[in-house]
């Protein structure tokens, strides 16, 4: 009698999905089919495999022959690493109020980083020199105050913008006018390509960003991010803040392989793509429910709408979403790689329904 594997049922329901959070998707196939390629045999491990070293070449493809990637594990230890990497103890992070080095990282870059951050509120989201005016003035050189070093910004945002080129131009100038470092937190980087229609250099590289931490769980990957050093002499240190942070990986080979996937064949644009054309088909289809207000432009694969909240609690309990400000009523709806349009059209209809009875 032949021994057969025993078969694993999965313990949710695969045919669920929701629209709470783009982290809530599985692995994209070609995700999952690059890990079992790296799998088999002996690499070397932290680093020194052949998928680490050639992620190194994929990413320059996409920024440029400066451009130096260090795989981690999360976008959160991508942010501490990246922020320490270009700041001594005294300096400080400039940053929205909706950041999420600010909001929702547990104060990690404070209490693991040692970094002060300077919260600028936004309007959408985004900094401006404009709005990097308003810091304190006179302040330079003053022992008593955390010297501004980085500006961080978020592409895309918190709030579903995305800056335009020329906007991030404009802040890099005016950071490296004061010798400052730009920072971008670039979990969603791939869909403000795909928003912008442009590569990623055009917005990055070629505009003066110094250091980007790049998402990959976001958009298809099981596990890893990377920090990604666009001027060399604006860092230092990356390797062993990385390893300082827990944050390398003994099987690197298997965060390498999955980036090199997303990037090489253009399924990082692809994934990204199709995630912000389901958030376009999302806020067209409730746009014209009376009762429903869409707060903010979606540039990326995010809604923010606002609805009556007894309603939103109902939708609740049928699909999978969080307010994002529930004393306002504003909740977010995130669209994904896998959210279908069948998704979408069947979440409108709930939406639209429970605003009738509603009325």
């Amino acid at each position: 009698m032949t021994e057969q594997t025993p078969t694993l049922n999965p313990l949710h329901d695969p045919t669920e999905r929701g629209f709470a959070s783009d982290n809530y998707s599985g692995v994209h196939p070609e995700i999952l089919a690059a890990i079992v390629r790296a799998n088999g045999g002996h690499q070397v491990s932290y680093g020194d495999d052949i998928y680490t070293a050639e992620l190194q070449n994929v990413f320059r493809k996409h920024f440029g022959d400066q451009a130096e990637a260090f795989p981690v594990f999360n976008g959160t230890g991508a942010n501490v690493i990246a922020l320490q990497a270009v700041t001594d103890r005294w300096e400080a992070v400039v940053c929205t109020s909706t950041a999420h080095i600010h909001v929702d990282e547990c104060a990690a870059p404070e209490r693991m980083g040692g970094l002060k951050l300077h919260v600028i509120p936004t309007p959408d989201g985004k900094l401006s020199p404009e709005l990097l005016d308003t810091m304190p003035q006179g302040k330079e050189g003053d022992e008593h105050f955390a010297q501004p070093k980085v500006v961080s910004i978020t592409q895309t945002t918190e709030l579903g913008t995305a800056y335009t080129v020329d906007e991030i131009k404009a802040i890099a100038d005016y950071a490296h006018k004061r010798g400052w470092v730009l920072h971008v937190d670039g979990s969603r980087l791939s869909n403000a390509a795909a928003s912008l229609g442009v590569p990623f250099r055009t917005f990055t590289t070629d505009v003066g960003v110094d250091i980007v931490s790049f998402g990959g769980t976001k958009n298809g990957l099981m596990v890893g991010e990377a920090v990604l050093v666009l001027n060399p002499g604006a860092v230092r240190g990356m390797k062993y803040l990385r390893k300082q942070s827990m944050q390398l990986a003994s099987k690197m080979r298997f965060i390498s392989a999955q980036l090199i996937a997303l990037l090489d064949d253009d399924l990082y644009l692809r994934n990204a793509s199709h995630a912000n054309a389901m958030a376009t088909r999302l806020a067209e289809a409730v746009r014209d429910v009376p009762g429903v207000r869409l707060m903010r432009p979606v540039q990326s694969n995010s809604v923010f709408p606002v609805l009556p909240h007894d309603v939103s609690r109902r939708l609740m309990d049928k699909f999978h979403f969080y307010f994002w400000d529930e004393a306002a009523g504003e909740v977010r709806w995130m669209c994904g790689f896998d959210t279908t349009e069948s998704d979408v059209d069947t979440f409108a209809a709930a939406v639209r329904a429970e605003m009738d009875a509603q009325a």
